[in-house]
Formats: structure tokens, C-alpha cells, sequence
């Protein structure tokens, strides 16, 4: 079955410092590059952390915060002046190899909008980000559909695809037709909820009720 890898998706072209970026250097990237955050690289261009907006925020916040206010690491970050000092670390990162699905739940679970995409040795290949995850759901119909009936009914399943009505209108799939067990019903319907480019499955299937 289709399973697209994040390096099929991610983009080359990031922008990122090196960990001795000052923190102009930092500003000036952010704003002529139009993103929000941004990868530090040590003298290898392995990522060893990642500088955001809120990071270089916190310079402009100290003062208004007062010492007392401060917590360790927003003074750290006040007080800072160079990527390493300022950088939150460890980065969250994805191999190129991970599929998409796998990038999704890692993005959702720490709670980031993107993620470095690194090689075996921890080095930047790309980044990621959740718009660029959400390109699966491009996917033509058509080949959802053929995936559906061929890998899925057919294939895992082992159904003459001659007994079901597959058809798929703007990523949502209807599957109709006739299943002898209800639990090969369901197991049905979720492998094919979880094809690649699915918004949402309609259950059309006829089996028995227990």
C-alpha cells in the first residue's frame, strides 16, 4: 500500500544558523525569510536545537517581567545573545525515511508545527511542516479508489471486488456491498480508513448485526 515518506514532501530549502548566529544575525533571518522558527546548526550541520519567534521574543519580554518573574530558562533566554545560548534544545527532528503518518503523530504528540528532517547522522536534509503533511489528502481519487479495490478488498482481504461498489468523491470513500462476518466488515472499512488521501469512510456494507 502507498505510504509517502516525509522526504517525498519536506522542503530543501531552509533556512537556517549556525549555533554562533548573534541574535540580529537571528531577527534579520526571520523577517527576510518570512518564517517562524528555524533550525541551528553545529560546525557539522547537525541540528542541535531550534530557535522560534517566542524564543527571541523573550529578549523584548525580560524587562517587562521583572528578575523575579524570571524562571531559569526565560532567563537564559533573556540574557542570551548568540543561537546556542537562546536555541530551544534537544530539537525535535524526523528521518527522511519516516512516513508521513509517523511525522503527523510526532508533530502532534510534542505539540510542534514543524520538524527538521535529518539523516542517520543527525545532519539537516529538510523540514517539514503540517501544511506539508497535509499534501497526502491531494491524492487523486481514482487512486484512492484503485487502492481501496485492489490492496485492500482484494488483496488483504482476499473479496471477489466484483461483489463491491467502491467509489470516492473528494477523499471520501463509499464501499458497498455484501460481507458474510461483521468483524470483516469493520476490519474492512479501517483498512481502508487509514489508505493514504481517506477524509472519511461511508459504510455501506450489508452483514450480520452480531
Amino acid at each position: 500500500m502507498k505510504e509517502t515518506a516525509v522526504e517525498e514532501i519536506m522542503t530543501t530549502r531552509v533556512v537556517a544558523v549556525r549555533e554562533e548566529a548573534t541574535f540580529k544575525e537571528m531577527v534579520a533571518a526571520l523577517r527576510s525569510s518570512r518564517v517562524s522558527a528555524f533550525p541551528v546548526l553545529d560546525g557539522i550541520d547537525r541540528v542541535i536545537g531550534v530557535v522560534s519567534e517566542a524564543d527571541l521574543l523573550a529578549k523584548e519580554a525580560g524587562p517587562a517581567l521583572g528578575r523575579r518573574a524570571w524562571r531559569p530558562k526565560e532567563r537564559a533566554k533573556a540574557t542570551g545573545v548568540i543561537a546556542a545560548e537562546l536555541m530551544t534544545t534537544p530539537a525535535i527532528t524526523v528521518a527522511g525515511d519516516a512516513s508521513v503518518a509517523e511525522a503527523a503523530a510526532l508533530m502532534r504528540s510534542r505539540r510542534v508545527k514543524r520538524l527538521p528532517v535529518v539523516d542517520r547522522n543527525g545532519r539537516l536534509r529538510g523540514i517539514v511542516s503540517r501544511a506539508d503533511l497535509l499534501a497526502v489528502f491531494e491524492r487523486p481519487d481514482c487512486e484512492i479508489c484503485d487502492e481501496a479495490v485492489k490492496a485492500v478488498v482484494e488483496g488483504e482481504f482476499g473479496l471477489d471486488p466484483e461483489m463491491f461498489v467502491v467509489t470516492v468523491r473528494s477523499g471520501v470513500i463509499t464501499v458497498t456491498g455484501s460481507v458474510d462476518k461483521r468483524a470483516d466488515a469493520l476490519g474492512l472499512l479501517n483498512a481502508i480508513r487509514h489508505l493514504e488521501g481517506v477524509v472519511a469512510v461511508r459504510d455501506r456494507l450489508s452483514y450480520p448485526a452480531a
